[in-house]
């Protein structure tokens, strides 16, 4: 949120008769307002790319019997960070070799992004599977969730990955040591008022919000491209009702920003002036500023549908 903050200053200043309004939510529930709450938003950038096809390009605008978006452009990356507080159980002792014991000891709080509703949550049960194969701790995913919840996540393994079912009633038990919230941007004040210890967040919005991080491996981190096939052995399914169009299956993969224009947008043209600033050099050189990497060519799903505005930006995914 902070570099689009300053995106939207930016912007408004080459287009001062546009003014930009901001909102935050986890990916998902971003996508919910369009499709299932009939919010007419002009850009939304999930912090999954593949939630737009999804969850937009079947799903029926009923108004126009158009989908709810045709076409989407994949343009930042990230990798996930451990973060903590000075007052943290543990934390004068954590390091990048023991933290998967230091978390998973007694009456240590963890944050958790609700998986249902936020990219953030789904990757944080990937990295944790992940990293039981890399730090040989087999029992680190039920370490850490087993028990805490009303409905457990459960791991299977099938067809020769592991895959995480999370149930479509999530709720951590009373006296839990889990503390879920709707976005992992809603756990940084937690981990600032020592309600929680430790939070899984993307390692630029830790950057920007000054957080103490702890660098993980490539392995687990979900930021090497070179890593894809290695992370694609853990998937992510979310046993909901609300999904029964779709199957919303998540194959663990390199951290990728994605964006689009809703068809239903009201304003389309200012729309596609704003992800073409975003996109553009000066858009660029903003979010570089806060620590965002973006990627240097951005790839369009359906290119022929991108708005003219932005098209020359892109190529084909």
């Amino acid at each position: 949120m902070i570099p689009f903050a300053d995106l939207e200053k930016a912007f408004e200043v080459v287009y001062p008769q546009i003014d930009v309004e901001l909102e935050a939510h986890g990916s998902i529930q971003v996508i919910r307002h369009v499709t299932d709450m009939h919010d007419e938003i002009d850009v939304i950038v999930p912090a999954d790319y593949r939630l737009i096809p999804m969850l937009m390009y079947d799903t029926i605008d009923g108004d126009s019997g158009l989908p709810y978006a045709d076409w989407s452009i994949r343009f930042a990356t990230n990798r996930m960070a451990l973060c903590y507080a000075e007052h943290s159980q543990g934390s004068q002792e954590i390091n990048e070799q023991n933290w998967a014991e230091v978390i998973t000891r007694p009456g240590t709080r963890i944050g958790l992004s609700d998986p249902r509703f936020d990219a953030c949550g789904y990757r944080q049960l990937m990295l944790l599977q992940l990293g039981e194969w890399h730090y040989g701790q087999r029992t680190l995913f039920e370490d850490v969730f087993m028990g805490r919840f009303a409905q457990p996540i459960t791991t299977m393994s099938e067809n020769g990955a592991t895959v995480i079912h999370v149930p479509e009633l999530l709720e951590p038990r009373r006296n839990s040591t889990i503390v879920m919230r709707g976005s992992s941007i809603q756990l940084i004040p937690l981990l600032e008022s020592g309600d929680v210890d430790y939070i899984f967040e993307y390692e630029s919005v830790a950057r920007q919000h000054g957080l103490t991080t702890l660098t993980l491996p490539d392995e687990i981190n979900l930021g090497s491209d070179a890593l894809a096939e290695h992370y694609a052995q853990v998937k992510v399914k979310l046993d909901f009702r609300r999904f029964a169009s779709v199957d919303p299956i998540f194959v663990a993969e390199p951290i990728a920003y994605g964006l689009t224009i809703p068809s239903n947008a009201p304003h389309p043209e200012e729309a596609a002036l704003f992800v073409a600033f975003v996109l553009g050099p000066e858009g660029r050189q903003i979010m570089a500023e806060h620590h965002q990497e973006t990627f240097a060519t951005y790839s369009a799903d359906n290119l022929g549908q991108v708005p003219q505005a932005v098209r020359p930006l892109c190529v084909v995914q």
